[in-house]
């Protein structure tokens, strides 16, 4: 089978589509014939050397999330049958002809849905789901902040975060990014490049902020959060080390979480597969949810592919497919 490996850490280059042995399945697993694969930052990470895949996977296949036909099922397998169209999380080797997967980890393609769109759900809605709304215990009526609107987290946060009754603050980098956040249910839009998110915020306050900046953004972050407000971080491209003042930490009684979902173990993300399937299936089938896809590349353009989301001008999701 065809998959696209890391040839060695470096830019986009560095990538590239080879043949590899073909894959078994394991008892719980399924072979999924992949249609489409998501592309996410987390990719250009692994790509620089700076996010390692689990031991158990692939180190030099990157690709976190997929929509196939299954065509092989293990043993043990009692959800799913060949056929069956679906989306899956991975914890790497999603740039692949064909996936191995735990059952657990595969969600039912939505109704409505081609694999492209399907494909572009998982690593985004999950990622929300846990951090938002476990980690974040956010609640209707309360304010949410979410740095990065038109980013494949930040399009998922605004949509189902409105979807559900919760007041959506988002920054962005352009007019025309804050008009589409509006559209998709953004309450208000805060251009980084010319406003100053603490300066926007100091008197409203924010309940809980969804964070893939820290650096500078930290003790801002804490400044505008209300009492009992969540800071919770999922990524770092500001800079991972900060300073914090622990007697406001105190004062207000603020929690600061964050989380990475990649290594989490099989019971966890399937636990996580039910709880998304069960609060956010819905919304995307009645239609109040709809995925948004940047632009899709024949997996034999990874390199522009990557290229594309490392220049920061997509709204939406950047594909590969491998019809």
């Amino acid at each position: 089978m065809k998959s696209i490996i890391i040839t060695q850490f470096g830019g986009p280059d560095v990538l590239k589509v080879v043949n590899v042995p073909n894959l078994d399945t394991l008892k719980n697993e399924v072979l999924i014939e992949v249609k489409a694969s998501g592309i996410n930052r987390s990719d250009i990470l692994q790509r620089e050397g700076k996010y390692a895949a689990p031991a158990e996977n692939s180190i030099i296949i990157p690709g976190l999330e997929v929509a196939g036909v299954i065509v092989a099922c293990g043993s043990e397998v009692t959800r799913f049958k060949i056929g069956d169209k679906v989306c899956a999380l991975l914890s790497g080797g999603g740039y692949s002809q064909f996936v191995t997967v735990n059952e657990g980890q595969c969600l039912s393609v939505p109704s409505g849905l081609g694999f492209i769109e399907a494909a572009s759900l998982p690593e985004t809605i999950f990622t929300v789901w846990s951090n938002v709304f476990e980690r974040g215990h956010i609640q209707s009526g309360e304010t949410l902040l979410v740095h990065g609107g038109s980013s494949g987290i930040g399009i998922t946060a605004i949509q189902i975060a409105h979807a559900l009754g919760i007041k959506v603050v988002t920054t962005v980098g352009s007019k025309s990014k804050a008009d589409f956040c509006y559209e998709l249910g953004a309450d208000l839009c805060i251009n980084y490049k010319i406003q100053d998110f603490e300066r926007e915020l100091k008197n409203e306050g924010v309940d809980v902020i969804l964070d893939m900046r820290g650096g500078d953004y930290f003790q801002k972050n804490l400044n505008i959060l209300n009492k009992e407000g969540r800071l919770i971080h999922i990524n770092s491209e500001g800079g991972d080390k900060v300073e914090l003042s622990i007697w406001e930490i105190m004062t207000k009684r603020l929690t600061i979480t964050g989380s990475t979902l990649r290594d989490r173990d099989y019971r966890y993300k399937t636990q996580l597969a039910n709880a998304v399937y069960q609060n956010v299936w819905s919304l995307i089938e009645s239609g109040c949810f709809k995925p948004v896809v940047y632009k899709t590349f024949p997996y034999w353009d990874v390199i522009e592919a990557h290229r594309c989301l490392e220049k920061g001008e997509h709204i939406g999701k950047v594909m590969l497919s491998w019809d």
